[in-house]
């Protein structure tokens, strides 16, 4: 018994003083001070919040504001000097600002869901987590919700970067009031979900539509016998998945988590670099339009006359006062005429003189105009 006394005695003693071993105890103790002065600070941040949440509830201005938010990460990013990586800064202080933000007013925000979707994920990403969160069943619920005021804000896709536009978000902002006053983007890496962990005796697939074409060299190499289902988002594929062992969704990590499902193959898109846009909509009698941040975005939808060089003469005002173009996407008009919707987004502002100057004569020469926001974007 003393001889193993004396031999663990000796291993500790031999451990401890072993020059190589960090002092760990030390370093924790050090984190967890800083901790403590952290969370001293960000209530501070949050008094102060509460105290311009009061000012703002007097002037009758709003809670969010996404230029003043954009400006404060854009701040941060550029006074960060490390370790910290500067594409950490804008979540962690999103975190902050949702948290502080929710003191003055909470914020409802409706995206497609259930729970689980990439829309959820890009609404949690761009407001931060401490929101009341409203799940959809389809895009077209999004637009009704945050129509009707049942939501201050939603979150649709708009873009993807192998499949291209969401035909159906560009139509609904020809047909609704709302106009965007901010985006963001996620990196979608799609999963197949399965309630066993085997791509045995798979039936058929359910996911949305853009996530069935975005996997379709996989799915046709993998699983060329099993029939793609259609549904309305990938987490209500996930859903199904979850009740019938034959059936198999594609969708989030986090849906597979949500639902208690294997991750049967991970990351099966069929582009690598793989991204969704989304818009962030309101309403304008709820929301102002967002002020000029530095870097900003103003998307349109545009007609012009089925007549030779219309286009032609629609770009010549931007050429002129020097805006350039982002995107141009056509959308048939559905008037039986062979005429186009045109969606253009533009670098700049309103509040810059060379926009304002290219907006006005353009809409001279459209037969419709309707901007659709104006709204800050990220550049880092």
């Amino acid at each position: 018994m003393a001889a193993c006394e004396n031999f663990d005695y000796t291993m500790t003693d031999s451990h401890a003083a072993s020059p190589d071993a960090p002092d760990l105890l030390g370093f924790r103790t050090r984190i967890d001070a800083l901790d403590r002065d952290l969370l001293a600070l960000l209530n501070q941040r949050a008094a102060l919040a509460l105290e311009v949440g009061e000012l703002k509830k007097r002037e009758g201005s709003v809670a969010f504001r996404p230029e003043r938010e954009a400006q404060v990460i854009d701040g941060l990013k550029v006074a960060n000097r490390g370790p910290l990586k500067a594409d950490s800064v804008a979540p962690i202080w999103r975190e902050i600002m949702s948290a502080c933000r929710a003191l003055e007013t909470p914020t409802r925000v409706a995206y497609l869901g259930p729970a689980g979707t990439f829309s959820e994920l890009a609404a949690l990403g761009f407001f931060g987590s401490t929101i009341v969160k409203i799940p959809c069943a389809s895009v077209d619920e999004v637009f009704h919700v945050t129509s009707a005021g049942a939501a201050d804000f939603g979150v649709v896709p708009v873009e993807n970067s192998s499949e291209g536009v969401i035909t159906r978000s560009l139509d609904l902002f020809l047909t609704t009031p709302l106009f965007i006053i901010g985006e963001t983007s996620l990196y979608v890496r799609h999963n197949l979900l399965r309630r066993e962990n085997s791509l045995a005796d798979i039936e058929a697939v359910c996911a949305h539509p853009q996530a069935l074409a975005q996997c379709h060299g996989w799915l046709s190499h993998h699983l060329p016998t099993a029939e793609r289902l259609p549904v309305s988002s990938n987490a209500e594929g996930a859903r199904l998945a979850s009740l019938d062992v034959r059936l198999a969704g594609i969708a989030s990590t986090h849906a597979a988590s949500e639902f208690g499902l294997h991750i049967v193959a991970p990351a099966i898109q069929d582009d690598a670099h793989n991204r969704t846009r989304f818009a962030i909509v309101a309403h304008p009698h709820q929301h102002p339009q967002p002020k000029a941040s530095g870097h900003d975005c103003t998307s349109l939808v545009v007609s012009v006359a089925n007549r030779p060089g219309a286009v032609h003469d629609m770009l010549v005002p931007l050429k002129n006062h020097g805006v350039s173009m982002t995107r141009f996407e056509s959308r048939p008009a559905r008037s039986g005429q062979w005429e186009y919707y045109f969606y253009i987004d533009l670098q700049g502002h309103p509040d810059q003189p060379n926009v304002s100057a290219a907006l006005a004569e353009l809409r001279g020469v459209c037969a419709f105009f309707k901007q659709l926001g104006t709204y800050p974007i990220d550049v880092h």
